[in-house]
């Protein structure tokens, strides 16, 4: 497609549509019901299948099932939708049944606020299911980089057999932008693990998903030679981060989607003054670029976490540098529906600065 002006959500539902996605299970909640609004419409153009379910769990199982049958699956929702599909996520990923879900970020704890936050960072990374288990996390900063990664969400999932999930904030839902939405870049659709009987296969061969091991040694050995041996892989070859101006760096940002998006202003202001700053930015928040942060900061002498929640991204930071390092965190004034100010990271940059000269 040539490139043109998009709202953020249907930018992205558009995307989903050019990666083979034809089959959507959604339910409204705000701040990213433009995803379905757009899709219920677009899915009859090309051929998909549409449907408002009932509920969050009846629209992740809905996506389960599409997935095992053989189909690209998604859903879409905010933090509080999700944590309602734990349950079906968990078990999509005891099956190994490969999908899409796209979490459109607002506000918690519970109801919380309508507006962007970046506190849904440990539900995307963690997880609520019981059990073992990753999903991807794509943590976008422009409308582009969110097309081309929910394109490529789709890719991985079916590659490794996972869920794969593209964390944006309400901001970049909700705002205009340009993007070059790339044309039908479905690839590997073929799945020979589904139970679509037209998989290539003799209609008389029977195919199950299972997710269940009452054996005590058959359940070790999925945990650990089948999940834990992909998820090492995808670990070692998956990571994505975007390093900026760190090689003579005495203070770097970390910082992830709108927030790093908006301290890239700060940084540059602080560069114009003099003072070496550079940037580390997670776009797989899982797996998570430990051993980039630790290259790009072992010889800062301080190093800011930016974000729009109270320490989320800040604990993963700590995990990936020394013990005994300088770590401050840039978040409380930032919370759900207040945007993080280019003044004030300038301003704690500067800060940082003079205190470790």
């Amino acid at each position: 497609m040539a490139k043109k002006l998009w709202k953020g959500n249907k930018a992205m539902a558009e995307a989903a549509i050019q990666a083979g996605c034809r089959y959507y299970f959604g339910y409204p909640i705000t701040p990213q019901n433009e995803v379905p609004e757009y899709l219920s419409a677009r899915m009859r153009e090309v051929g998909g299948v549409f449907k408002q379910a009932e509920s969050e769990l009846a629209a992740i199982n809905m996506v389960y099932g599409a997935s095992a049958a053989g189909g690209r699956a998604m859903t879409s929702s905010s933090g509080l939708g999700i944590a309602l599909m734990q349950e079906g996520i968990a078990h999509m990923c005891a099956t190994q049944t490969a999908a899409v879900l796209l979490n459109v970020g607002r506000g918690g704890p519970g109801l919380g606020t309508i507006m962007a936050s970046q506190q849904d960072y440990f539900q995307m990374t963690r997880g609520g299911g019981p059990g073992d288990y990753y999903c991807f996390a794509y943590a976008p900063w422009n409308l582009q980089e969110a097309c081309d990664l929910i394109q490529l969400a789709f890719e991985k999932a079916d590659e490794y057999r996972m869920v794969a999930q593209v964390l944006v904030d309400a901001t970049l839902g909700a705002m205009m932008e340009s993007a070059d939405i790339k044309e039908n870049t479905a690839k590997n659709t073929k799945r020979d693990w589904s139970v679509d009987p037209g998989a290539g296969r003799d209609l008389d061969e029977h195919r199950k998903i299972v997710g269940f091991w009452n054996d005590p040694p058959e359940a070790v050995a999925f945990n650990r030679d089948v999940l834990k041996a992909k998820y090492d892989i995808v670990q070692e070859k998956e990571v994505m981060v975007d390093v900026r101006d760190c090689e003579d760096a005495e203070v770097v940002v970390v910082a992830y989607g709108t927030t790093a998006r908006i301290a890239t202003n700060a940084i540059k202001k602080a560069r114009e003054a003099g003072i070496k700053v550079g940037m580390v930015r997670p776009i797989t928040l899982w797996p998570f670029p430990y051993d980039a942060v630790y290259e790009n900061t072992k010889n800062a002498k301080g190093i800011i976490v930016a974000e729009m929640a109270l320490g989320q991204l800040t604990d993963d930071v700590k995990i990936a540098v020394d013990h005994d390092a300088n770590v401050i965190h840039y978040g409380e004034d930032a919370l759900a529906g207040v945007m993080p100010s280019p003044r004030a990271i300038f301003e704690l940059i500067e800060k940082v600065a003079k205190e470790v000269k």
